[in-house]
């Protein structure tokens, strides 16, 4: 009938992850996570905030300005704690040795990615800045930095964390990824018949690890896998 809605079909989430996030300065995250309905929803709230901000666009070598990227990266610390609070103890739940949980997925990331360069860079680009004529514009000024390159270096590696991390949260929120820079020739996962896969393979993505996704038939339990990247 005409006057009767389409149902949406439910996002389609898997029931398990294996997680393996590397962290650019303190080593890396792994272990299963299982998540419940509201770590579901808080992924989709975190994923959102990652993918709407600079966070995890690739700064090209002749554009982008590096505070603004630090910026931008130090407003995830109230976002995350926003989440944190509002969904509670259900998306940090008590888990044995090897699992994971949202809660330790987000502070991890901000404990052992975000906080480590922030602390290293922010002084001393603000002391760089400090000393800038009225004469030279920002930009200018910040890209005559010798400390620029290796900033820039830095702010990559924690980019391409936060792009693994959102790549994580969107499968669990069972969203689609809707950056560009997200797929790199990994579609988001499609529905076949009951669900989708992951088949693994050794793939160097930015430096971190990376899933091939395919679909599978209605009989096949799903569970999304991230592969080990060989070094």
């Amino acid at each position: 009938m005409r006057g009767r809605r389409r149902r949406r079909r439910a996002p389609l989430r898997p029931s398990q992850v294996a997680v393996k996030l590397k962290l650019p300065f303190l080593g890396e995250i792994s272990g299963t996570w299982e998540p419940g309905r509201a770590e579901a929803e808080a992924a989709w709230e975190l994923y959102v905030e990652l993918i709407t901000r600079v966070t995890v666009v690739e700064l090209r070598p002749d554009e982008g300005v590096l505070r603004e990227a630090l910026s931008s990266l130090y407003t995830l610390f109230p976002t995350t704690r926003e989440i944190l609070r509002k969904y509670g103890p259900e998306v940090a739940p008590r888990t044995a040795p090897g699992s994971v949980t949202f809660g330790i997925l987000a502070v991890g990331v901000l404990n052992g990615a975000l906080r480590p360069l922030l602390t290293r860079w922010h002084p001393a680009l603000q002391a760089w800045e400090a000393r800038r004529d009225r004469e030279v514009d920002p930009l200018t000024h910040e890209r005559s930095w010798d400390r620029h390159d290796a900033l820039r270096a830095d702010v990559a590696a924690t980019r391409a964390t936060l792009a693994e991390l959102a790549r994580v949260l969107a499968d669990v929120a069972g969203a689609d990824y809707l950056l560009p820079e997200l797929r790199d020739g990994n579609p988001a996962p499609t529905r076949s018949g009951g669900g989708y896969g992951v088949c693994a393979r050794h793939l160097t993505l930015r430096g971190v690890d990376a899933v091939q996704r395919v679909p599978l038939p209605r009989t096949t339990h799903v569970i999304p896998v991230l592969a080990s990247t060989s070094r």
